[in-house]
């Protein structure tokens, strides 16, 4: 049994109450009654034990298995306090040698107390019972290993998700009666106690008086005395074993599964059925209404995990701290509801209330925290927000993103245009004249502009949805607005794109029509010469290469083939033979149901077009606010004219035309 100490790594999976947890390492052990005693000395059974097998152990409040790493174990001393159950009162005895063989901790040692729980376990162990052996370890780091990796502790191999306790000092070893690991066990070797070695002392050596003289005399023992002995000591255990075991059926028959807390504190204190009676009379008492006092382990991140994992978010830990999750899954078992939610957070903010009947005072406070509540405030509208934001990028990324591959990212400060400028004519390296002057290049005349602007939307959890309990509402309703916020920023890009025939138009040299334009290997080969035809202001090459092949949906198909395949082959009437594909594995193939849905102007079923990467030469640009590219969601509660939660998302971006000579257009027909 390990008790744990705070972490010192933050990717671990910590118990669930790092105060009272523990970790109970199960492995085989061996008594042996039969050590050998020095001479005038009474022999103490020995005991040789696996106390651990370097093996991972599903342990209570840990959420995933837990495997102590021999590797890091501190052993401060050979002799360690063996005990019954790691109680500190039930002493067994010591240690005497600790050591790691093949991934495994080996102890042996003596049962050096006096106490009847060591004369129990002795006795026991002759009559057969398999003890077992849980090792007592303070943690001092553990590192939590995620779902799909894989770690090689003890010599072995664990697949996570697991927790490796990295740094631990051993305490003490116990002997239980039954283990975190309940696959092993304990082999007892035990024989019938001689006259030398017999626990109960009353073997042993008398003195009497003949004529002054201080003599030493050994009574005779038969083989009989000493069976009658062992015989009688076995009954008293029995006799005790029994009783303990109706004091324990009378508490629970009056507990009778209705008090679990008195139950677990009469059995380990050791109440009579009288006492446990007076305890249940005095809890069943009628109690006075009284202030709800906010349970401390709720925190705000703790209400987040709870709303998360309520929610069925796919890996909430990538979200949440893993202490949080675990506070969340056992302080929360069955999930938490949206009025839970909120009354939580309005105790903890100063409201006294016991229920959410009083729903408007419950929303006051759950957002509007008392002056009496002080530092023990739980902010639900950052909770809300924050819950929210996670479902509102599963909408926003829900929807077609064919226009982030094709376009350049600004990043902005403001609402105001901003222009960019392109390098032409001077734009090449002069030759350095003697004394190393340097040339300036000059900007020239060639300017774009762009600027971002705001969208967005308001929508409303109502009193029915709280009054409903339905938590569900606040993921829906984020996952409304990331969807419309990614549809608005494809309608504004698209519209804007497909709106260019002052763009791509012959006199810029980026447009081409007829029967030839077609995509096929000809076409494609046509727009080619086109692109890299292009010239700057001087009449000189561009020098950027077109990566990027743009198509509707009913050209994605032989998009792709142009792409991928090494060869093309036309079976029609004609009879061609096989022909190489030159263009195979040039060009990214790009698709958007955009270009020719009938809503926008300029669309076609038939259109394509051969881009540059927008990093070198960009054909449109999106500018966002602050580098922002996902919405943003927050929560309030609503005006005093609305019963309910509001939330409201917003987008600040804007999009422009750049460089028409960052792309060609091919109309794909005459």
């Amino acid at each position: 049994m390990a008790r744990t100490k705070t972490p010192t790594r933050s990717a671990a999976s910590p118990p669930e109450n790092p105060s009272s947890s523990s970790i109970e390492i199960t492995a085989s052990a061996q008594i042996d009654i039969e050590a050998a005693a020095g001479e005038g000395q009474t022999a103490l059974p020995r005991f040789k034990m696996v106390a651990y097998t370097g093996s991972a152990m599903r342990v209570a409040a840990w959420r995933h298995p837990v495997i102590l790493d021999l590797a890091g174990l501190n052993i401060p001393s050979q002799m360690r306090p063996i005990r019954f159950s790691h109680d500190p009162a039930s002493g067994v005895g010591h240690t005497d040698a600790i050591r790691l063989e093949q991934g495994q901790l080996i102890a042996s040692g003596l049962v050096s107390r006096d106490t009847p729980t060591a004369r129990e376990i002795v006795t026991s162990s002759k009559n057969g019972f398999p003890w077992q052996a849980s090792v007592g370890a303070s943690v001092e780091e553990f590192e939590f290993i995620r779902e799909g990796q894989k770690v090689l502790v003890n010599g072995q191999e664990f697949a996570g998700p697991v927790n490796v306790v990295r740094k631990a000092t051993l305490g003490e070893i116990s002997f239980v009666d039954l283990g975190a690991d309940g696959k092993t066990s304990v082999n007892v070797a035990a024989i019938a106690p001689t006259q030398e070695n017999i626990m109960d002392g009353e073997n042993k050596d008398t003195s009497a008086t003949n004529n002054g003289t201080a003599t030493q005399t050994k009574p005779e023992t038969t083989q009989a005395d000493a069976s009658n002995a062992n015989a009688n000591a076995v009954e008293d255990i029995r006799a005790q074993a029994l009783a303990e075991t109706t004091r324990i059926s009378a508490v629970r028959r009056l507990c009778a599964g209705q008090h679990d807390e008195i139950e677990a504190k009469a059995i380990r204190e050791g109440w009579d059925s009288t006492r446990t009676e007076l305890e249940i009379l005095r809890a069943n008492r009628p109690k006075a209404p009284a202030i709800h006092v906010h349970d401390q382990n709720v925190s705000t991140q703790v209400l987040e995990a709870a709303c998360m994992l309520t929610a069925g978010l796919d890996e909430p830990e990538k979200h949440c701290q893993e202490q949080a999750l675990d506070l969340a899954a056992k302080r929360f078992r069955g999930g938490i509801g949206l009025q839970e939610l909120l009354l939580e957070a309005a105790w903890a903010n100063g409201y006294s209330g016991r229920n959410f009947r009083d729903s408007r005072n419950v929303l006051k406070f759950a957002f509007n925290p008392s002056i009496e509540a002080g530092l023990s405030t739980i902010d639900i509208g950052g909770i809300l927000s924050n819950v929210a934001n996670k479902f509102l990028l599963e909408g926003f990324f829900s929807v077609e993103r064919t226009w982030r591959n094709i376009t350049a990212v600004r990043n902005v400060s403001d609402f105001k245009t901003v222009t960019s400028y392109r390098l032409v004519g001077k734009d090449q390296y002069e030759i350095v004249a003697p004394g190393g002057e340097l040339k300036h290049g000059n900007l020239g005349e060639e300017q774009y502009t762009n600027k971002a602007d705001t969208y967005g939307l308001l929508l409303a959890i109502d009193r029915r949805d709280i009054i409903n309990d339905d938590l569900g509402a606040i993921t829906t309703v984020p996952r409304k607005l990331g969807r419309g916020s990614g549809l608005k920023i494809n309608d504004v890009f698209w519209t804007i794109f497909l709106a260019n025939t002052d763009f791509f138009k012959v006199a810029n040299k980026n447009f081409l029509s007829g029967a030839d334009t077609v995509l096929s290997i000809d076409g494609l080969t046509k727009a080619e010469v086109a692109f890299m035809d292009q010239v700057d202001g001087d009449g000189k090459p561009i020098g950027i290469m077109p990566s990027i092949m743009l198509v509707p949906t009913a050209l994605s198909a032989i998009g792709t083939q142009l792409f991928k395949s090494m060869e093309l082959r036309d079976t029609t009437a004609s009879t061609k033979y096989p022909v190489s594909n030159p263009h195979q594995g040039k060009f990214r193939v790009e698709v958007s149901r955009y270009l020719s849905n009938a809503s926008y102007t300029g669309n076609s079923a038939k259109a394509w077009y051969l881009l540059a990467d927008p990093a070198d030469l960009p054909v449109i640009e999106v500018a966002f606010l602050n580098g922002q590219e996902s919405p943003t969601i927050e929560t309030a509660e609503a005006d005093f004219n609305v019963l309910g939660i509001q939330m409201r998302g917003y987008h600040d971006f804007g999009c422009a035309l750049q460089d028409p000579r960052g792309g060609v257009r091919a109309k794909g027909e005459a």
